[in-house]
């Protein structure tokens, strides 16, 4: 049921708090558009991202099990709700809730708590497996201890605040039987402003971070050089050092939260493993992201999402309570297991909508690879070897596909494919006579 709780995450808007983010698996998307490729001079003394035979046979092999976990995975979600709810384990879950106390709030704590509970032992298998694979291939270095930890600290976390958004929306079907959906979609719109902007807190229940300033001053100074010339406003007690090391192997460097919460985050791994150009182009992209307002693009784009859930989640929740609501147990909307038949329907919203979300962050990203490009123009000698350099290493370290599924690549990847992403910046040279820069003109 692991989909049908992010579902729960998504239409509350909590993956805007870990937009920038990278998983292994992200590192990989979609094609970029050949003629902007075309129309720029190749520099072909620039190597493109290739990978050694034995990178390569890995990078393969892991995408195979990738593209079969993805679809597993949410077909299992779909799959293990309507067992639960047709064995009537969902009904159960509910008499314990009603029959261990008479308070409300009481009862939808403890009816969220065992699903919660439920839901992550029936998606354990699938998750230990991917645990597995990563500590397999060297993509993560966490102790079982440490991956079980973060997991509790996730359900709790997930149980508190979840909690309360529970029993608001129940709150909301007794007053409001016929139009909850619309009131709901309302209040989640100051509500995915404030999860953007309470991530970076959020984040240190999970992560250790440290003054950037600190430990690589350098760095700073390099990473103000970006700051000034985007005139974003981050000062230098605003950007952390993540030690991602603990964790992962994988690179990464992005810009967190909004507003007051607005910092610089550089992975401890990313300042071992790529240049300090390198670094800069990383952060260069993040940047793209707030200064051409992607986070002001996606709010609308996720509130679009959260009312479509809404509305054909009421839907559906009409239908099943009059189709099958003796057999499992749910007598009307206001019973507290209704939240698993919402759930159920975010899982089938979910998968139909996702190739609509993953072409929205790629183009957010293939933007932002443009502009992180630009903005390193002047401040690195080569940016096209920088861009081609960086996205070599990002991919060689993820094991990324040079040349992954197309299908897998349209219907999933939030980013472009590394391997094109690294031959858009080996060509891309808008400072060349007769061309023009998109973002940053010519001085």
């Amino acid at each position: 049921m692991r989909l049908s709780r992010l579902a729960l995450l998504l239409v509350f808007a909590l993956p805007l708090a870990a937009h920038a983010s990278e998983t292994p698996a992200e590192h990989a998307a979609n094609i970029y558009a050949q003629q902007e490729i075309d129309a720029t001079p190749l520099h072909t003394n620039l190597p493109d991202y290739s990978l050694t035979p034995d990178e390569l046979t890995k990078s393969q092999q892991l995408s195979k099990v990738h593209v079969t976990m993805h679809f597993v995975s949410e077909a299992w979600d779909i799959i293990s709700l309507l067992l639960l709810l047709w064995l009537g384990v969902i009904a159960w879950m509910r008499d314990t809730a009603v029959r261990l106390s008479k308070n409300r709030w009481a009862q939808g704590f403890t009816f969220l708590l065992l699903y919660l509970v439920v839901g992550t032992l029936v998606s354990l298998p699938i998750d230990l497996y991917e645990q597995h694979l990563s500590l397999a291939y060297g993509l993560s270095v966490q102790s079982w201890g440490g991956w079980f930890w973060d997991m509790a600290k996730g359900l709790l976390i997930g149980w508190i605040f979840g909690g309360l958004l529970v029993m608001l929306g129940f709150w909301l079907i007794r007053k409001f039987p016929r139009t909850w959906w619309l009131i709901g979609w309302g209040f989640s719109i100051p509500l995915v402003v404030f999860v953007i902007f309470a991530g970076p807190y959020v984040n240190y229940a999970f992560n250790t971070y440290e003054p950037l300033q600190k430990n690589n001053p350098q760095l700073v100074a390099q990473l103000e050089q970006i700051v000034h010339k985007t005139g974003m406003d981050i000062p230098p007690e605003r950007m952390y050092l993540m030690k991602a090391s603990e964790k992962v192997t994988t690179l990464n460097a992005d810009v967190e939260g909004y507003g007051a919460s607005k910092r610089v985050v550089v992975w401890d791994n990313t300042i071992a493993k790529a240049t300090p150009d390198e670094i800069m182009l990383i952060f260069g992209h993040e940047s793209g992201h707030y200064v051409l307002g992607h986070i002001e693009q996606t709010v609308p784009f996720v509130l679009v999402l959260i009312f479509i859930s809404l509305f054909l989640g009421y839907h559906f929740i009409q239908w099943c309570i009059r189709r099958f609501g003796a057999k499992w147990g749910i007598p009307d909307q206001g019973d507290w297991a209704t939240l698993a038949v919402l759930f159920l329907a975010f899982s089938l919203v979910g998968v139909f909508t996702e190739p609509a979300e993953s072409y929205f962050s790629r183009v957010h990203e293939h933007a932002a690879d443009v502009y992180g490009q630009e903005v390193i123009h002047g401040l690195v000698p080569n940016p096209q070897a920088t861009t081609q350099g960086a996205f070599d290493v990002l991919g060689k370290v993820s094991y990324s596909d040079p040349n992954p599924s197309p299908f897998y690549e349209f219907w999933t990847y939030s980013h472009p494919a590394v391997g094109r992403r690294a031959a858009f910046g080996k060509a891309y040279d808008p400072w060349a006579p007769g061309m023009e820069p998109k973002y940053f003109p010519k001085q």
